[in-house]
């Protein structure tokens, strides 16, 4: 994959905010959903989603920029650690890394190849105490798309040892949460196995944000439909609605799809979904319609700022 900063538009020094909203604005200018049977955009649209992922994660952009990993998060040959030692190939090819959280080594080579269809660059990390009653925790990461970690829903896990596992995420899960999958873990000294604990990362929709169990999003309206009303199609978690854009719309005023959030975590009731409008004119701007407002401006004078701004 090309340098993630390019590939965002970035500069180096982008702050965490400056990164999310360039990923925003070319996920949603990619999305497959909004650009079907194109496979350009398709692509352009993982790319996007592969970069985010790295720099998102501030140890793993950490590492990039050291030259530690490359820009798909694999280890590069005889990197350089902080603090000593060295990440390169072992025997056979196969690589292996230092986790200081747990003081343990894992095959980041293999692990790596298992997991980077489900779980991104995230890798997993051992965890938990030596050989005896109850093997060792492992670790791993999810990217999760954001309406099925919101919505909640089955999908598939491949653990380190090559077995595939349904789970159903709960609904309304939250950027960071966990899941204790009880014994998927490493076979203990006695038979026991430890558990398979699943931290959830989801990936911002380029569209929607939640607000608690409230969704919040801009919706860019035409002109004609701001003066004269219409209807309009949305998206929300449950799939398009058609929205009712009332006549003499402004940009800023905020409508309401009652009963489109998030599910309670009983599944009973829904927050709302809250959708700002933005009055958005021709770009380039049309000759015509800019005449048709230099006569009427002439003709019909009046000061939106009147009473509202000192």
């Amino acid at each position: 994959m090309d340098d993630p900063y390019a590939v965002l538009g970035v500069a180096r020094t982008a702050s965490e905010d400056e990164i999310r909203r360039a990923y925003r604005k070319l996920a949603k200018k990619h999305h497959p959903d909004l650009n079907q049977g194109d496979a350009r955009a398709e692509e352009r649209f993982k790319a996007v989603s592969t970069a985010y992922d790295l720099l998102s994660d501030a140890e793993k952009r950490r590492r990039f920029d050291a030259g530690e990993i490359d820009a798909n998060g694999a280890e590069r040959a005889y990197a350089r650690r902080p603090g000593g030692g060295w990440a390169g190939s072992g025997a056979g090819g196969t690589r292996y890394q230092r986790t200081d959280t747990y003081d343990a080594f894992t095959d980041a080579g293999d692990l790596d190849d298992i997991l980077r269809g489900m779980f991104g660059q995230g890798g997993a990390r051992a965890a938990g105490g030596r050989a005896g009653a109850k093997g060792r925790d492992i670790s791993y990461t999810l990217r999760a798309e954001f309406r099925l970690a919101v919505e909640g829903g089955e999908t598939t896990v491949t653990l380190a040892d090559g077995r595939s596992l349904k789970i159903t995420l709960p609904v309304g899960l939250t950027d960071g949460q966990t899941i204790r999958l009880r014994g998927q873990g490493e076979k203990g000294g006695r038979g026991v196995p430890g558990d398979a604990l699943i931290e959830v990362r989801i990936m911002p929709d380029p569209v929607l944000e939640r607000d608690g169990n409230d969704i919040r999003m801009t919706l860019p309206v035409s002109l004609q439909e701001a003066v004269l009303g219409g209807r309009v199609e949305v998206p929300t978690l449950v799939g398009p609605v058609m929205l009712t854009i009332p006549k003499g719309a402004n940009s800023g005023a905020v409508l309401r799809l009652k009963g489109k959030g998030v599910r309670s975590a009983t599944g009973d009731s829904r927050g709302d979904q809250y959708v700002k409008l933005a009055v958005t004119l021709p770009d380039p701007a049309d000759p015509e319609l800019v005449r048709f407002v230099e006569e009427w401006g002439a003709s019909h004078p009046y000061d939106p700022r009147k009473g509202k701004i000192r």
